[in-house]
């Protein structure tokens, strides 16, 4: 006998139908819907055979050099405004005073105020930051995607500034290369319905360095080691290939898009140089290469001192403190209101070539020629800067010579670069110190052309000294020297299509190095140390005594463990002592012997598990309450890496480099005895560095 059916009300029938009528109607023709569907899923399979890894990098490259080109234009467009209308107020020395400083005070604070409204993150430029994240610190709030647009909108309003307050691009972008990065990992997991895995976001970040440098110079080469040596303490080679495909992708992309808006009639240098090839350099002047690479280290040196002196007492002054605490845009616009004023062009910037823009500063300083000797010959006043051959007149003046405008332009912008790295707007700070490298080149090549006229004779012939090869040298040199890093040496040959020069100009660059990297700790790591990130300092080569200071001298000895055979009792206690998301568990009290870690959130399951009135809450208990102990009924996992006592303060620094780890446990013949977390490690290698 079947069991009557339930009574279905008439109301109630009509709903259903109409359910299913409208849910019929959002799903027409379901084989041809099935056929194509799985047509999808074959070309996603066909597409993805060579490996994922390419169409991302490919995509990172592309965007990234779209949104540098556009930047670029954008920039441009602001630029030639700010030109525009600071020659159509006329002669009144007040309306173009006021033309020339109230348009980038404008800028910079509309920029600070912008980024700072949407994330406190988005200021400087996050390479130290990026550095930080790299070695396994979870700095998440630095990647979010809020960030980014931030970063672009403050980034063009800071470039728009001009040479006022001199300042690049070239750190923010490796920055947005990262968070653009991590937003792709992320849209990759969705395709490919994976999850997430923090290594592969991280080749992906590193991919990201690569084409943060490429897509600004157009240098995929030196773009791809700049971001080993300045971001990674270890590099995986595996991923040598990913930021090299991505970093020339988006290389061609930015150059590519040149010649679309006609701006160039092929892919060419972003840098034009008229450098001769057919005899660059005499032997002789490599010892002038070596001086200069000397004097761009010994002033590398001063300038990293003044940096990181100056950007501590800026946070540590009561005023300035609390304008960068509560009023930041008013901080920016203040600086870049004295950094205009100075840079005024009927006053001192007429000695500093002011109304050159940053990259009519390096076509200039790279010119083939000697200004010495234009100079003597030169009769036209300087004109508006637009012919790159009259590029140089700005650097010349009635009352003054050659010499003279560089060495007065080397004199203040030296305070005023370190200055402007103060301001919390987005800002990079590698183009200023190339720029300024290039000047220092320039000097010293001049100066040697005015003592060897006819050049350096060898066998009984003679070359002309090439100041602008001088140039390219003092750059790599000087910026390589504050960034610590060898690839500058090809960046400017790429930036320049210059190969000529590449011998004395890495002999300068390794000069220069050796004398910062023995006095100074680089750009990057001097803002790691001012800002207090959670960053290892790196071991100096001279510290030998790295090797005799053991683990034991300066591990944690309080370690809060529980053990096996612990109840509810023991692990409240051991949750209570610390915050620790992660507790070793030993095989008893008497026994010390480790056996595994447990999370603290097994452990708080662990204790809601338990009726007891001091259980923390938690879900409803659908099975009877717990009365066992931690190794019953919780999940213990192996400890894959311990460090014995006796292990070496060198060797530890490099294990928590290369596995990117947090804390590590001690044993000694098995038995928990220590821990060592980034705090010990980098208080042991600060004591080392600067013994009391």
């Amino acid at each position: 006998m079947e069991p009557p059916s339930p009574e279905v009300p008439p109301g109630g029938l009509q709903e259903e139908q109409r359910v299913l009528v409208s849910a019929h109607s959002w799903r027409p023709c379901p084989k041809a819907r099935r056929r194509l569907q799985g047509c999808l899923e074959l070309v996603k399979r066909q597409l993805f055979r060579v490996g994922e890894d390419w169409y991302f990098l490919f995509v990172l490259g592309v965007l990234m050099a779209l949104i540098s080109f556009m930047m670029d234009l954008i920039v441009f467009r602001l630029y030639e405004a700010h030109r525009w209308l600071y020659q159509e107020v006329g002669d009144y020395l007040v309306l173009k005073y006021l033309s020339w400083t109230i348009y980038p005070v404008a800028m910079a604070a509309f920029s600070t105020g912008f980024s700072q409204s949407i994330t406190p993150h988005s200021g400087g430029s996050g390479i130290p930051e990026l550095k930080t994240i790299l070695t396994g610190v979870v700095l998440e709030e630095y990647l979010a995607i809020k960030n980014f647009g931030a970063k672009v909108v403050g980034l063009t309003c800071t470039l728009a500034c001009g040479s006022t307050i001199f300042l690049g691009k070239v750190g923010p972008f490796v920055h947005l290369s990262a968070m653009a990065a991590v937003y792709l990992g992320k849209m990759r997991t969705s395709v490919m319905r994976e999850y997430e895995d923090k290594f592969k976001q991280n080749e992906m970040l590193v991919a990201a360095q690569a084409v943060g440098v490429a897509t600004v110079f157009g240098a995929p080469i030196s773009g791809v080691l700049f971001s080993i040596e300045v971001m990674s303490s270890h590099f995986a080679v595996r991923d040598y290939w990913r930021g090299f495909f991505a970093a020339t992708c988006g290389a061609f992309m930015f150059r590519l898009l040149a010649v679309f808006n006609s701006e160039q009639e092929t892919i060419a240098a972003i840098f034009k140089s008229d450098l001769k090839i057919d005899f660059p350099f005499d032997l002789p002047e490599t010892f002038f290469f070596m001086i200069l690479g000397a004097i761009c280290g010994a002033i590398a040196c001063a300038y990293l001192f003044c940096q990181r002196w100056l950007l501590a007492a800026v946070r540590e002054n009561r005023l300035t403190s609390r304008l960068l605490a509560t009023d930041k845009p008013l901080y920016s616009a203040l600086v870049v209101l004295l950094l205009a004023s100075i840079t005024f062009p009927p006053g001192l910037g007429q000695l500093m070539a002011s109304r050159l823009s940053m990259k009519e500063h390096l076509i200039s300083l790279f010119d083939n020629r000697t200004w010495g000797v234009l100079a003597q010959n030169a009769s036209v006043a300087p004109a508006v800067p637009r012919d790159p051959q009259r590029l140089w007149q700005e650097w010349s003046h009635p009352s003054a010579t050659i010499f003279g405008t560089l060495a007065f332009f080397l004199l203040m912008k030296f305070w005023m670069l370190t200055l402007a790295t103060t301001l919390p707007l987005p800002a990079g700070y590698f183009m200023p110190i190339f720029i300024y490298g290039a000047a220092i080149g320039r000097l010293i090549g001049e100066v040697v052309a005015l003592l060897f006229p006819h050049g350096l004779r060898v066998e009984a012939t003679t070359h002309p000294i090439v100041p602008g090869g001088y140039a390219l040298a003092g750059a790599a040199a000087f910026s390589g020297a504050v960034t610590h890093s060898i690839s500058t040496a090809l960046l400017v040959c790429e930036a320049t299509g210059h190969l000529a020069h590449v011998l004395p100009v890495v002999l300068a660059v390794l000069v220069a190095n050796a004398i910062a990297q023995k006095c100074q700790p680089s750009f990057y790591d001097g803002t790691i140390i001012v800002k207090k990130l959670p960053y290892l300092p790196r071991i100096r080569s001279r510290h030998m005594a790295s090797y005799r200071v053991v683990v034991e001298e300066f591990m944690d000895r309080r370690v809060v463990a529980v053990a096996k055979g612990d109840g509810f009792e023991e692990v409240l206690a051991a949750l209570s002592a610390t915050t620790d998301g992660e507790y070793p568990v030993v095989e008893s009290a008497g026994s010390p012997t480790l056996v595994g870690t447990v999370s603290r959130a097994r452990l708080v399951a662990f204790l809601q598990s338990h009726e007891h009135p001091r259980a923390p809450p938690g879900p409803l208990q659908e099975k009877p309450a717990s009365m066992g102990t931690v190794g019953d009924d919780c999940a213990i996992e192996p400890v894959m890496l311990q460090l014995s006592p006796w292990t070496s303060l060198h060797q530890a620094h490099h294990l928590f480099e290369l596995l990117k780890l947090q804390h590590i446990f001690v044993t000694r013949y098995g038995q928990l005895v220590g821990a060592v977390t980034r705090a010990e490690l980098r208080r042991a290698i600060e004591e080392l560095a600067n013994p009391k």
